[in-house]
């Protein structure tokens, strides 16, 4: 589906060999010479509020803005025996996560806040459920431990009568993509691209690529894209893009993992470049846009990732010519009428990673 006028820039990249002639990676100066996360440097910041017309996947992700250093945590899944069954009297309180992107630390302190995990990064929550809305890797400096953490979680919460879940996000699309199918050209709509040139310019982090293991990629492959609990229709992406996989929660998310089995590089690109596509609940016909998908799969209101909140109220990327400033992300953004629930704090530009108790009080 592509982005209607006055709805807002596409902005998520994907890259053509062209862009590859002088890798963007390899440059020493600008915004991200201090602070960039081990891997890849992020390439020049590209303006997303003046994008290409129309839809086309050839713009880079979302700019980072420049965070620091950033301490890596290790977390080391055999430190501790997960914690003994205990008898479950019903649904415990629920929980979602945002965006994540590699942003370990961040995460362990958010989930503690919440009370969702000890001092040694154990689930401690009982029955509680917890939900991550995707895109566990890129631009931050651990996507792996992401991943590690949010299995070992897996296990424990449901040794302790709740449990821990997540959905699919385009950067789990596009991490298969690029350990699976490398340098193989797709056919992009606008000339030759590839998942590996895909992968680098939205921030691939090669301390990733070098400990992604099967595991992690058959736990990534059998991610749901769609579910309904409590009312909350559950997705990563702010598109109504999900409506082209089936007209109910189960065939979207057979669909999805039908499509990554039968592992052909241009459906998975198509389905990446879908699962790309963002703001359709942001402006004029928003609140319409989520009733489509709201009428379709069940649910009193969405609940989303993928359009860090920043870029959804306007505060960052402007055109006047001054220095960004630090978003500031107190919590989810509830819109389109109050049917709309964003998630993404912007982590990867210096917001927030929110873990939130639903429902939201009003």
């Amino acid at each position: 589906m592509t982005q209607g006028a006055g709805q807002g820039p596409e902005v998520e990249r994907t890259a053509t060999l062209r862009d590859f002639r002088v890798p963007a990676y390899v440059h020493e100066t600008g915004p991200y010479a201090q602070g960039t996360p081990p891997g890849n440097a992020a390439p020049p910041v590209h303006d997303p509020l003046d994008p290409p017309a129309g839809y086309t996947p050839t713009q880079r992700d979302l700019p980072v803005i420049n965070r620091g250093d950033t301490l890596q945590v290790t977390v080391d899944p055999a430190t501790a025996p997960a914690p003994a069954p205990v008898p479950s009297t019903g649904p415990g309180p629920l929980f979602v996560v945002g965006d994540v992107h590699g942003y370990l630390e961040e995460l362990i302190a958010a989930l503690r806040e919440k009370g969702l995990i000890d001092a040694a990064g154990h689930w401690c929550a009982g029955t509680a459920r917890l939900w991550f809305l995707g895109d566990f890797t890129d631009r931050g400096p651990d996507g792996i431990g992401v991943i590690d953490l949010v299995m070992r979680l897996s296990a424990e919460a449901a040794a302790s009568g709740g449990y821990c879940k997540a959905l699919m996000g385009n950067h789990e699309l596009l991490l298969l993509g690029a350990k699976r199918f490398g340098d193989t050209p797709v056919n992009s709509g606008a000339g030759t691209a590839t998942f590996q040139a895909a992968w680098l310019l939205n921030g691939g982090q090669k301390y990733d690529m070098d400990r992604l293991q099967d595991h992690h990629l058959q736990w990534m492959a059998r991610l749901d894209a769609v579910e309904e609990v409590d009312g909350h229709l559950l997705v990563h992406s702010d598109t109504t893009a999900y409506l082209d996989y089936g007209d109910s929660i189960e065939a979207v998310n057979d669909t999805v993992r039908e499509t990554i089995t039968r592992n052909d590089a241009d459906e998975v690109w198509d389905l990446f470049r879908k699962f790309t596509k963002r703001f359709s609940f942001r402006d004029e016909g928003g609140a319409d846009a989520v009733r489509s998908l709201l009428d379709t799969y069940g649910g009193t209101r969405i609940v989303h990732g993928h359009s860090p909140i920043p870029y959804l109220l306007g505060e960052v990327g402007s055109e006047d010519g001054e220095e960004h400033r630090d978003p500031v992300v107190e919590g989810p953004h509830v819109y389109a009428d109050g049917l709309a629930i964003a998630m993404d704090g912007g982590v990867t530009m210096a917001g927030k990673l929110l873990v939130q108790q639903l429902p939201l009080e009003s």
